[in-house]
């Protein structure tokens, strides 16, 4: 109920009270039964009064009443919102993690594979000098896939950085063995271990771009695509994994990719 009714209602009743008070002045002889009547218009209109005050009193708190049970369901809302975006984001957060692990997990798997595989041939190894000049030694197979047997050791149990030592001394000195992009392959998995991806990525774009047709050519370049992944370049990753499908189709790094930008092929 609003003020205006209420003012007027008050207003007529005034006015009804004014018009008894006159008419009693007029006749003298009814002078008491017309007080009486008087008093009577008073309590009426202090009762009308009280019941359009106990009205409105009513009124203002049901309003008030539903101003606050819309500010917490309100409140509420934002909270069931903010809740459901916090646990999406951690739980996307929490996938990567496990796929970077996997993919951590699956490279060493490779490493160690290798490392059991029949040996390869090993370097050539410099005749002795029987001139007598002094010359310096001749680096042999043995030393040298020691070496790298040593920093796959180290980069299996986790000692990144004695790892990443030992591949690119493994590089500097045997550049043109069959184990030097495998060397360079794991100086990428050193540093992606630590998911320092923007370091990993130049590693591994130098295993495609020195040994192009390289068996770790597939897996460097699905290397490449992860760690454009995980820096937030999905434009540039997503076509990365379409030239591997393309350049190795029948590697299981080409299969892996394909799963990732959605494509059976």
């Amino acid at each position: 109920m609003t003020a205006r009714p209420i003012a007027r209602g008050r207003k007529a009743g005034w006015a009804g009270v004014a018009w008894l008070s006159i008419a009693a002045l007029g006749t003298p002889g009814c002078y008491t039964a017309q007080m009486t009547l008087v008093q009577s218009g008073l309590d009426s209109l202090r009762t009308q009064v009280d019941m359009m005050s106990a009205r409105d009193s009513v009124s203002a708190q049901l309003i008030a009443d539903t101003q606050r049970d819309l500010a917490e369901q309100k409140d509420l809302l934002l909270a069931t919102r903010a809740t459901a975006t916090s646990t999406s984001r951690e739980s996307a957060e929490s996938l990567d993690r496990m796929e970077g692990k996997l993919d951590d997990i699956m490279a060493r798997f490779r490493i160690v594979s290798e490392r059991q595989a029949p040996p390869r041939a090993a370097d050539p190894v410099t005749p002795p000098d029987t001139s007598g000049r002094s010359a310096k030694p001749a680096a042999t197979g043995a030393n040298s896939t020691q070496l790298y047997d040593q920093a796959t050791t180290d980069l299996t149990q986790g000692r990144y950085a004695m790892a990443l030592t030992g591949y690119r001394d493994y590089l500097k000195r045997f550049s043109e063995t069959d184990l030097a992009d495998n060397a360079q392959y794991g100086a990428g998995e050193c540093f992606f271990a630590q998911a320092r991806f923007d370091s990993a990525l130049v590693e591994y774009k130098q295993v495609g771009a020195r040994w192009a047709s390289g068996d770790r050519a597939p897996a460097a370049l699905y290397k490449v695509g992860l760690c454009q992944e995980r820096l937030g370049r999905k434009d540039e990753a997503k076509q990365t994994f379409e030239d591997l499908v393309k350049r190795f189709p029948q590697s299981g790094e080409a299969q892996l990719a394909r799963d990732r930008i959605g494509v059976k092929l």
